[in-house]
C-alpha cells in the first residue's frame, strides 16, 4: 500500500486551495448564515464546469473519470474552505449510489446530469431521533407508491431527487423519487449548521423507481464509500482550525509575548496536531480500500469515519479555546467550523454507531 497521494493529485489539491480560497472565502460562506440562500449556487455550477462533480464518474457517464482518490483530495479541500454547496449529499452518496447498484439505464440516465451540477440528489434515510436501523423503517412502498416522512435529509430542501430507504413488505430498500412530482412536500429545518440546509419530506403516494435488489446492505456499503469521503471533508476543517488557530497565538501577545509561546496553549496546538494526523492516517486507509473496492472497506470506512469526527470535533473545539473569548464571537470564524464539525459528525450517524459497524465488521474479520 501506498499511503501517499502522486504528483498529480497533489497539483490538483493546490489547484483546488487556491481556487476555493478566491471562491469560497469566509465571506461567502456566511452569505448562507446571514441570507435565505440555502447554498451557493454560482459555486456549485463552477464546480460542474471543472470536473469536480465528475470526478469519480466515468467518462461514459459524463463524468471527468479522474477516480476516488482525486475525489478524497477534492472532499478535503471543500472541508477546509467550508464550501457552501450540496456536494456530499449529491456526489459522495447520490453518485456512489447510482454507480454501487444503478442499472445501465439508470446510469445513463441520472448521472450526466450529476457531473455538470444541473441535477442535485440526496439520500432519505432518517426518520426522526431515533437510530435508523432496518427493523425500525416506517415509510413504505407499494405498487411503486411511496408514503412516509423522512427527517432530517441533508439537501431535501434544494435536492432534485432523493434515494429513500423504505418498507416493501418485511424488507428494506432503495427508492429513487423525483422531489418535484406530485405527492412530495417539503419543510425546511431550522439546525445548527444553515450552510448545510436540512428537510423534512413528506410523500404521499410519490412514484418511487426501485434502485438495486440488495436493500439495507446496500445502504451500509454506500455508506461505507461515503464514510470516506466525509472523513477527509472533516479532516480539511481540522486542518483549518490548527491553522486558524495557531496564526492567532503568534500574533496574540499577553504580557509582552506571544501567547503561542505558552505552555498551555502549546499543548492544545500539539494535541489537534496529534489528533488530525491520527485520523488523516485511518483516512488514507480508506481512500486506498475505497478506490481499490477492497474486502476491507467496512473496517477502513469506519475506522476513518471514527477518528475523523474525533479530530475534527476536538480541533473545532480547541480553535475556539485558543481564541479565548473572542472564539465565542459572530465576527470570527471559529463558530463556522464549530457549527460544520457537529452537523458532520451525525449525517452518516453518530459516532457511537459506527464504533458498533467497527466492532462488527472486525468481528466479520476475524470470523472468516
Amino acid at each position: 500500500m501506498n499511503f501517499e497521494f502522486n504528483d498529480d493529485q497533489r497539483m490538483l489539491r493546490d489547484q483546488a486551495r487556491r481556487f476555493l480560497m478566491d471562491k469560497s472565502p469566509p465571506e461567502v460562506v456566511r452569505q448562507t448564515l446571514e441570507t435565505e440562500q440555502p447554498y451557493d449556487q454560482a459555486l456549485w455550477q463552477q464546480f460542474g464546469e471543472m470536473g469536480w462533480l465528475g470526478a469519480a464518474i466515468p467518462e461514459a457517464y459524463g463524468g471527468s473519470g479522474m477516480g476516488h482518490l482525486e475525489l478524497c483530495v477534492l472532499a478535503e479541500e471543500l472541508g477546509r474552505a467550508l464550501a457552501p454547496t450540496p456536494f456530499a449529499s449529491s456526489i459522495y452518496l447520490g453518485a456512489e449510489a447510482l454507480l454501487t447498484a444503478g442499472s445501465e439505464e439508470q446510469k445513463q440516465s441520472y448521472l450526466p446530469d450529476l457531473a455538470t451540477g444541473a441535477a442535485i440528489w440526496c439520500l432519505a434515510l432518517s426518520e426522526g431521533p431515533r437510530p435508523a436501523a432496518e427493523g425500525n423503517i416506517t415509510a413504505a412502498v407499494s405498487d411503486g407508491k411511496l408514503s412516509g416522512e423522512k427527517l432530517p435529509v441533508a439537501d431535501g430542501d434544494v435536492a432534485d431527487r432523493a434515494i429513500v430507504v423504505a418498507r416493501d413488505g418485511d424488507a428494506a430498500g432503495l427508492y429513487i423519487v423525483d422531489l418535484n412530482g406530485a405527492g412530495v412536500t417539503r419543510q425546511t429545518v431550522d439546525t445548527m449548521d444553515p450552510t448545510r440546509s436540512q428537510a423534512r419530506l413528506i410523500f404521499a403516494g410519490a412514484a418511487a423507481e426501485k434502485l438495486g435488489n440488495e436493500g439495507w446492505p446496500l445502504l451500509e456499503r454506500i455508506q461505507d464509500r461515503a464514510a470516506v469521503l466525509i472523513a477527509f471533508e472533516q479532516i480539511g476543517g481540522a486542518q483549518a482550525c490548527l491553522e486558524m488557530a495557531k496564526e492567532y497565538a503568534l500574533g496574540r501577545f499577553a504580557f509582552g509575548r506571544p501567547i503561542a509561546g505558552y505552555q498551555a496553549i502549546k499543548h492544545r496546538l500539539a494535541d489537534m496536531y496529534i489528533q488530525i494526523e491520527l485520523a488523516r492516517s485511518n483516512a488514507y486507509y480508506g481512500a486506498w480500500a475505497l478506490s481499490t473496492n477492497a474486502a476491507e472497506l467496512p473496517v477502513a470506512a469506519a475506522t476513518a469515519r471514527v477518528a475523523a469526527i474525533e479530530a475534527y470535533n476536538f480541533a473545532a473545539k480547541e480553535n475556539v479555546q485558543v481564541h479565548g473569548g473572542m472564539g465565542f464571537t459572530w465576527e470570527f470564524n471559529c463558530h463556522l467550523y464549530y457549527r460544520r464539525a457537529r452537523q458532520l459528525a451525525l449525517v452518516l450517524g453518530s459516532q457511537r454507531r459506527w464504533k458498533d459497524r467497527l466492532i462488527r465488521a472486525l468481528e466479520r474479520r476475524n470470523a472468516a
